[in-house]
């Protein structure tokens, strides 16, 4: 597809006219990475995102995994988290369009896009089909470490339907791990099911207080020591 698909175009152009060259240092710095910002803020971008989506509908599936793949691999940041807006769209975001997610989830490079990736794309998509779990499973090992974290973030958004055994072996599968973001993820993970059912969380960190790390620890707690 043309890279001046009118959509992509309003994009950039209003994104470029709303940039802010003090704001994209700051957060570039916060996101300590050397990609550029244009230094346009969420709510900003997402009515941006809307405008461009209401004068310029994407009506093709084609459409949709080109534009994906343009503002994905743009050189600014915001358009990365465009490209995770596009990705949501409802009438394309099927089973069907998993290769897109997965791909996205390894090439994904830090936490603020693979989270998004992993939390809403990949969590929610697995939620309706159990079938994908399997491809969590195969995460887990897998030698990215954001598609590691991902293994564990997909269950993030699950609450009562977590499949509570699965999320459990992951977690221990990868406690090992000495990385400040696996060690972090399990204990989002476990903080958040702690919503739903503390007794479990609470009793799974107690079982396997020499497993898991103290980070881990102290965050899946967070919620339950909050209530006391």
């Amino acid at each position: 597809m043309d890279s001046k698909h009118p959509f992509i175009t309003a994009i950039r152009t209003e994104l470029a006219k709303q940039a802010d060259a003090e704001r994209a240092e700051k957060m570039a710095a916060y996101m300590k990475t050397e990609q550029p910002f244009y230094g346009v803020q969420s709510k900003p971008a997402q009515a941006i995102f809307r405008a461009a989506l209401r004068q310029h509908p994407i009506t093709s599936h084609a459409d949709y995994e080109a534009i994906i793949w343009e503002l994905w691999h743009g050189t600014y940041r915001e358009e990365m988290y465009q490209a995770l807006r596009v990705a949501e769209l409802k009438t394309f975001w099927k089973i069907d369009a998993w290769h897109i997610y997965e791909r996205l989830v390894h090439e994904a490079t830090w936490w603020d896009t693979l989270d998004w990736i992993a939390g809403t794309h990949v969590g929610l998509l697995v939620l309706k089909h159990r079938e994908l779990e399997s491809r969590l499973i195969e995460w887990r090992t897998d030698k990215h470490l954001w598609t590691r974290r991902a293994s564990l973030l997909a269950h993030l958004k699950h609450k009562r339907k977590t499949n509570v055994p699965l999320m459990a072996e992951t977690i221990l599968l990868l406690a090992h791990e000495k990385d400040f973001f696996i060690r972090k993820a399990i204990g989002w993970v476990l903080r958040e099911y702690s919503k739903t059912d503390a007794e479990w969380v609470s009793n799974f960190i107690r079982e396997h207080d020499g497993v898991l790390s103290n980070l881990s620890k102290r965050e899946g707690m967070k919620v339950i020591l909050r209530k006391k």
